[in-house]
């Protein structure tokens, strides 16, 4: 077996509504896709520096998540590399993997685990209120952060095909 040289993760907490978009999503595209074996798809939750290991060693990773652009709800945005920490520290925090998240990326500079390029697409949340359903308008704006998120790997080089009819 080929070894992973990017990794998707989908992090967030499930447990919070449209928090929890970013591991649907990474789900939802390990389950209606066929993925190149050099690609890794890690469910991150709320991890925070656990995540460090499926970054280390990687040329690239793409992490989807919920993120407060201050834009209207469903709002989808990407941030790479330096911008991803910035953004993330200057702005309210969705929730406290975003701590995490700025913490795994300084980490992995400090430990020359840096990938080669990083990229963070995210999404405006509708409401991040305990419930293990996500809002209708984020449910609907996920095929739109699938189709974000299998362009971005492709522009990697990394062949993403739909297995089936969305």
């Amino acid at each position: 077996m080929e070894e992973a040289r990017v990794t998707l993760i989908g992090v967030g907490n499930i447990l919070m509504m449209d928090e929890g978009i970013g591991v649907h999503t990474v789900k939802a595209i390990e389950a209606r896709c066929h993925l190149p074996a050099d690609l890794e798809v890690v469910d991150g939750g709320t991890a925070g520096l656990d995540l460090l290991p499926y970054i280390d060693g990687r040329e690239r990773v793409l992490i989807v998540d919920a993120v407060d652009f201050g834009q209207e709800p469903g709002f989808i945005g990407m941030l790479e590399n330096e911008d991803i920490p910035r953004v993330l520290e200057g702005q309210p925090k969705v929730s406290l993997h975003h701590l995490g998240l700025v913490d795994v990326i300084g980490a992995a500079r400090l430990l020359d685990a840096f990938p080669q390029e990083i990229c963070l697409i995210g999404i405006q949340p509708h409401t991040i209120d305990v419930g293990l359903e996500m809002t209708p308008l984020l449910k609907e704006r996920m095929k739109v952060l699938m189709e974000a998120v299998l362009d971005k790997l492709r522009d990697w080089n990394l062949p993403c095909i739909w297995r089936q009819q969305r």
